[in-house]
């Protein structure tokens, strides 16, 4: 009988990956521990160093393959390894895996035995899909080992590496963004080197004047927004890259300055500056417009967004005559959605952009049957601050943040006594966790359905 193999922190391990874990990484085990292998996919034999030892698991990295998995596929892109993760793994294999993590997630931290998905739905294209990203200036680039040496670090316009707040990769082609943002980072990365000026930003200091570039795409409207996250408000000194932007790129329908002064490394601003066209573009979801400015949040994938509304709706399965809350609302996307098969909507959001946001969507959309009002969903049902004009509703639609829903609000929900909740999460885990006390109320799980917003990301 072979001793066990102690793990530690520097070893060399030859590992066979059986899964994919949450969040991307492959998993394997030795001896019943677990080990996620950052950049391995499921079926791979690999050479992993391990550089993490907690208690009851370790990281490791892939040193070299071994023997590659039968599932593994031709990358597009040579960074997939920031950003998308799974772009090595075919797409049915991906939504196998999101599918084991899904059911994994209500069984073991729900507590649901025998949970099982009814319906997944894939997207389609797999490419190009995203209507929005986020790209960082920064003086301080990471240089990959397949670069030239000598290349030049001190800019780069791209993503975060995984885990440095202060390193940013530069970004020459995005397969996941529509193939003109790939036209916008070239021109802006071009105009920035050449014009001393346009410094980028550095958080480590907090000096510099390029923070973010921000594009939104109209997938059904073909608009186009550029948003230029600066550290201060200079919009003169912004007109080389401007002025070559609008020439080169007829496309744009908006163009905005924001201007972000803070610490925070976020891609909003305490003002903004309108430089070309409109402050929002349209975007059209089934037969709804949506007007969105830059700070709006709107599903990032227009393909996949409206196979998710039109499951809700089916799901929620209106008459006409049910009063319907929508909790978590944002700006009002499914609740002016479902406005057409309900009797009455309301939307329940605590962000005043997002609200003024819905109540303009609505106007723009010919609706009066959706009304929005302002709450802090953590303690607005318990503390009874509901007005006695809204009634109690039939129907509840549920689509909180990542963190799910506070213990108060998920604690009280069931005292609606709505007979359907409908619950949109993106995180299973959290999910899992709000459903179980759902459940304990006297609520029981009916249906359950993935929709793949996020192909060739852990993102669920």
């Amino acid at each position: 009988m072979n001793d066990p193999i102690i793990i530690k922190k520097g070893l060399e391990l030859e590992l066979k990956i059986k899964s994919l874990a949450y969040g991307g990484m492959g998993l394997a085990k030795i001896d019943n521990f677990v080990i996620f292998v950052k950049n391995a996919i499921p079926g791979q034999h690999v050479k992993a160093l391990v550089y993490k030892k907690k208690k009851g698991y370790a990281e490791a990295r892939v040193l070299s393959v071994i023997k590659e998995s039968p599932n593994a596929i031709e990358v597009k892109c040579s960074h997939y390894w920031i950003c998308s993760k799974l772009q090595s793994l075919s797409y049915k294999e991906q939504l196998k895996e999101k599918v084991m993590q899904v059911e994994e997630a209500f069984q073991r931290l729900g507590g649901f035995a025998d949970f099982k998905l009814n319906d997944i739905k894939g997207a389609d294209p797999i490419y190009n899909y995203r209507n929005k990203m986020e790209f960082t200036f920064s003086p301080n680039r990471w240089v990959l080992d397949t670069e030239p040496e000598g290349v030049d670090s001190s800019f780069a316009l791209g993503l975060h590496i995984p885990g440095r707040f202060d390193k940013i990769l530069n970004i020459d082609e995005c397969h996941i963004q529509p193939e003109i943002g790939n036209k916008i980072l070239s021109i802006a990365q071009e105009v920035c080197l050449k014009h001393p000026d346009l410094k980028p930003y550095d958080p480590r200091t907090n000096v510099g004047f390029l923070r973010h570039l921000m594009l939104r795409f109209g997938v059904n409207t073909n608009q186009l927004m550029i948003n230029i996250v600066t550290g201060y408000d200079d919009i003169n000194k912004l007109s080389p890259l401007t002025d070559r932007l609008l020439d080169e790129i007829p496309e744009i329908t908006s163009m905005v300055n924001n201007v972000n002064t803070r610490k925070a490394d976020v891609a909003y601003g305490e003002f903004e500056n309108l430089i070309f066209g409109n402050p929002y573009i349209e975007e059209k979801i089934g037969k709804l417009t949506f007007e969105i400015s830059a700070n709006s949040f709107f599903q990032t994938n227009t393909f996949q967004g409206q196979v998710l509304y039109d499951e809700v709706l089916k799901v929620a399965g209106l008459t006409g005559d049910e009063i319907v809350y929508d909790l978590y609302c944002g700006t009002g996307s499914i609740a002016l959605y479902l406005s057409k098969n309900a009797k009455v909507v309301y939307g329940f959001e605590v962000i005043r952009s997002s609200l003024e946001n819905a109540e303009k969507n609505s106007v723009i959309n010919n609706i009066d049957n959706v009304h929005f009002l302002k709450a802090n969903l953590d303690t607005f049902f318990k503390t009874g601050q509901l007005p006695r004009r809204v009634p109690k509703p039939n129907v509840i639609v549920v689509d909180p943040p990542r963190a799910g829903m506070h213990p108060d609000m998920s604690g009280y929900l069931h005292k609606l006594k709505a007979e359907k909740i409908v619950y949109v999460s993106c995180n299973p885990t959290t999910q899992a966790r709000d459903v179980q006390i759902l459940t304990e109320s006297g609520y029981e799980i009916k249906n359950a359905v993935m929709v793949d917003m996020f192909p060739h990301t852990p993102h669920i």
